[in-house]
């Protein structure tokens, strides 16, 4: 593991970034960037499973964590990423307590969870230091559950309340969507609804997430208590960089 998350558990502030190209080249220039972690998606991005041990590859000369967003709930899916060797994982539209629970189990092996037993994966070192792994690194892994829905928001307290959920990630697109206000995140809706999951967290000393539109937003959510930031994709910086060097070049033809 690259990280045992001491530092935001304990208040912290760590930055990351979506990477939704699947590429290892991009994970390895995003680590090199600086940032405290990435989190791979395979909810909306464009790799899959098999692409995710090669970003972890990449990220290996880098000090950046690796999470993946997870597409789904399913067991199944969770501990085969798990066992290649990743620092957390991120599961998309948490919305009841019963489903915390079960993301929670899926990142522990019996008798604490329902984490599938493999002992020859590359976490464990092919089955070098397994049970090492099983008792000391897999209790480390960060289990950060996205709140994206009004559901989730009705609900954020007895989410908060499920021992193992580390991280309470509220997805402003997906919620803004749900509560009628999409992308409004000033409206008063959406800011009541953040305000309930700050309680929820706060209550239950959960570590509060947020994806950020800007960095000039950063301020505004850790003065709420949000510790635990993403902004931006892989896809984002490289189109936001040849759209500015295109119009620079149209800019600089049009004066010449």
């Amino acid at each position: 593991m690259k990280t045992d998350w001491s530092a935001l558990r304990s208040g912290t502030a760590e930055l990351g970034v979506f990477l939704s190209t699947g590429y290892p080249v991009n994970a390895e220039v995003v680590g090199q960037a600086g940032f405290d972690f990435v989190v791979i998606d395979l909810e909306h991005g464009m790799g899959s499973e098999r692409e995710v041990l090669a970003q972890v590859y990449a990220l290996a000369s880098t000090p950046t964590a690796a999470v993946v967003r997870v597409e789904s709930h399913v067991r199944q899916r969770v501990h085969r990423v798990l066992d290649l060797g990743v620092d957390g994982i991120m599961f998309p539209r948490v919305e009841t307590a019963e489903e915390a629970r079960a993301c929670v189990a899926a990142m522990h092996y019996p008798p604490v969870g329902e984490r599938g037993v493999a002992t020859m994966v590359r976490a464990s070192s092919y089955g070098g230091r397994f049970v090492d792994y099983r008792d000391h690194d897999t209790p480390k892994l960060l289990t950060i559950l996205q709140i994206e829905s009004a559901a989730g928001v009705e609900n954020a307290d007895a989410i908060a309340a499920v021992p193992g959920a580390d991280v309470l990630f509220v997805g402003p697109m997906d919620l803004s969507t749900s509560l009628g206000v999409f992308r409004q995140y000033d409206h008063p809706l959406f800011t009541a609804a953040v305000r309930q999951v700050v309680a929820a967290a706060e209550k239950h000393n959960r570590v509060l997430g947020i994806l950020l539109s800007s960095p000039a937003d950063l301020a505004k959510y850790h003065a709420l208590g949000f510790r635990c930031f993403t902004c931006g994709t892989d896809i984002m910086f490289l189109r936001d960089a040849a759209q500015a060097t295109m119009r620079g070049l149209r800019d600089a033809l049009g004066s010449s």
